[in-house]
């Protein structure tokens, strides 16, 4: 394993990240903080402390979209990141430099996922701070907290690459994230419970791959879950395996790489 070209590769897309921080650290916690103004101020006094809890205790309604409110930033993060991250080598032609180099293809994924990753964890943490100047937040399972904060990252970061792969050009690289990612994420729980759905709207959710995401985050903060965290665990490591099932097979046939 050359740990000096993943970290060179690592090193070189987050310096890229800092230069930028205006817009891609302060326009994301600007619009999530707006969300807790409108969500959880506006709805959110319509609800009251009626949202149940470990233990017979109730969470606000703005304590309760913190969790679904930093996912949904995590995935839209971690798909823009890392599809930017691999298009622009494509699109600047850079690309077959790296690819010619004594670099495999293992070391270049792990270097451009590891740095998009990175990026959307600082991100869901600066988040998690922020929510706490506008509702108490407790985390009852923080181990649980961060694996799902680093499955989640790696997943949508390993999906971001495998879109920046497939885009031949930049409106390609929000196609995605904005018709598929966003709308599940919306339709996955971020600002409800599935039980509060009708019977037959509750099953069609289940359908929804977000929703597990959702659930198993939420379950760390505040023992809530719209499905048992062994399936909302299994569902997150089946995500995973499938994107590294493409990425591999992806460099093994040398699909939009080798043109």
């Amino acid at each position: 394993m050359n740990f000096i070209a993943i970290q060179s590769i690592y090193k070189f897309e987050m310096s890229r990240w800092f230069r930028t921080v205006g817009q891609s650290i302060l326009s994301p916690v600007i619009s999530t903080s707006l969300y807790f103004v409108v969500f959880g101020a506006a709805i959110g006094s319509r609800f009251g402390e009626s949202i149940g809890g470990d233990g017979g205790s109730t969470v606000s309604y703005g304590s309760f979209i913190v969790p679904g409110l930093i996912m949904l930033m995590l995935l839209t993060q971690s798909t823009a990141n890392a599809s930017f991250g691999i298009y622009f080598p494509k699109f600047t032609g850079t690309i077959y430099e790296i690819m010619s180099a004594p670099v495999s293809y293992l070391e270049i994924v792990a270097g451009y996922v590891g740095a998009a990753a990175t990026k959307s964890i600082l991100l869901g943490l600066i988040i998690l701070v922020t929510a706490n100047l506008f509702v108490p937040v407790h985390i009852v399972h923080p181990v649980w907290m961060i694996l799902f904060l680093l499955l989640t990252a790696g997943t949508f970061s390993l999906l971001g690459f495998i879109i920046g792969i497939w885009a031949d050009g930049f409106e390609k690289l929000q196609l995605v994230p904005m018709l598929i990612i966003t709308p599940l994420t919306f339709l996955g729980g971020t600002f409800y419970a599935i039980e509060m759905l009708p019977p037959v709207w509750q099953k069609l959710a289940l359908l929804n791959p977000v929703v597990y995401l959702v659930s198993g985050f939420r379950w760390s903060f505040y023992g809530i879950s719209d499905v048992s965290i062994g399936l909302s665990l299994g569902m997150t490591l089946v995500f995973l395996g499938a994107c590294l099932v493409i990425v591999a097979r992806i460099f093994q046939t040398g699909y939009r790489l080798k043109q």
